[in-house]
């Protein structure tokens, strides 16, 4: 997205120089390695990042460099509290302002934006948001912080919603092209036109305009923010063991991976959820460890002295507990996935290495990350 954004003002005639934290390049726009020489001459840094801890490190990183009279637009999606504590840090040279719209958008100049700032700061960065796309003014950056994850709360719906007449569709044995033709004529359209080479598992014409993995982090911004969990509109149970089919990660990344390569996931999510530990040794091969840190040590737990950790019986919190698998990347017959637990006052980022044997998917060995 940074890309498109830098390519199009540079095309509409702005004197640009670009900084990409994963040091690739589009090879249009003027570039640095170094993100101080970059703002070091700027009227106004735009960034185009991930999340909140990268956009908080960039601008610490780059602070020193920046003019006084610099202006510093966030086009990032963050969470609003984050937003807020950016626009403080930097006072009335800070713009927040998210946009509505992915790559395609940026590069025709149409993306909508929503900026949060005074009117004479508006003024000046005007001509360059009105080269982006149609500018909305909000009140504060913690709203239009909010605006956006809302807004991509809605694509979530529609990605749930497709996923679940596909899955309806594929029960009743037909054709997938024609299922496509069909649900491009509604509601739908827009997604499934976008998607259809994927759908049809055909090579796509390119490259992903909004990963799966952006889309589930502004979700659990949005969880976060809001303090409710999410639920599948598709009128999914609304029990531990079925939860993890309401998670918008899965919902969109199961059309994309074969369906048994979820299951030990989900035997593992049910296994935190009940308390049962035959939910564990379901999902685990038998000469799995678990590993990471607990109180300051390393531990290496062989899956029985793991599974003696429970008890038979869901925690007192567990309706507050939420899990969500973020990523699957599969090899063959090698996998692996990653799954963010918020277990009460605890948040947990598990990695999984997986295995096919003998026809079946299960976790060969888990390392996992307690935050504090």
């Amino acid at each position: 997205m940074g890309a498109a954004l830098a390519t199009r003002l540079a095309a509409q005639g702005w004197d640009i120089v670009g900084w990409t934290r994963s040091g690739r390049t589009s090879g249009i726009v003027k570039v640095t390695g170094d993100p101080s020489a970059a703002v070091a001459q700027a009227d106004l840094v735009l960034l185009s990042l991930f999340d909140g801890p990268a956009c908080q490190q960039v601008l610490d990183d780059v602070r020193d460099s920046l003019r006084t009279d610099t202006i510093v637009l966030n086009t990032s999606t963050i969470a609003p509290a984050e937003a807020s504590k950016l626009a403080r840090q930097l006072g009335p040279s800070y713009v927040h302002a998210p946009v509505l719209g992915s790559v395609p958008a940026a590069a025709a100049g149409t993306l909508q934006i929503l900026a949060a700032t005074d009117q004479d700061t508006l003024d000046r960065v005007r001509p360059v948001l009105e080269t982006l796309g149609t500018v909305q003014r909000v009140n504060d950056a913690s709203t239009a912080a909010a605006l956006k994850l809302i807004a991509n709360n809605s694509l979530a719906g529609a990605v749930l919603a497709l996923r679940d007449s596909l899955r309806q569709a594929d029960a009743l044995g037909l054709p997938r092209a024609q299922v496509l033709d069909v649900l491009e004529l509604g509601q739908l359209g827009g997604l499934v036109g976008r998607k259809r080479h994927f759908l049809l598992g055909e090579p796509p014409a390119a490259t992903a305009e909004f990963t799966i993995g952006a889309l589930a982090k502004d979700m659990a911004l949005l969880n976060a923010a809001s303090n409710t969990p999410l639920r599948s509109a598709a009128g999914l149970a609304d029990t531990p063991a079925d939860c993890e089919e309401a998670d918008i990660a899965v919902a969109a990344t199961a059309p994309a991976v074969e369906d048994a390569v979820l299951e030990p996931l989900r035997a593992y999510i049910r296994g935190h959820a009940t308390g049962d530990p035959a939910h564990f040794r379901d999902a685990f091969l038998p000469t799995a460890h678990i590993e990471g840190i607990r109180d300051g040590a390393f531990v290496s737990w062989r899956l029985d002295e793991y599974c003696a950790l429970f008890q038979g019986r869901p925690a007192p919190d567990e309706p507050t507990r939420s899990r969500r698998i973020d990523a699957i990347d599969v090899h063959g017959t090698v996998a692996t996935a990653t799954m963010t637990l918020r277990h009460g006052p605890d948040m947990f980022t598990d990695i999984f290495l997986l295995a096919r044997v003998d026809d079946r998917w299960r976790i060969a060995n888990k390392a996992y990350h307690r935050h504090s």
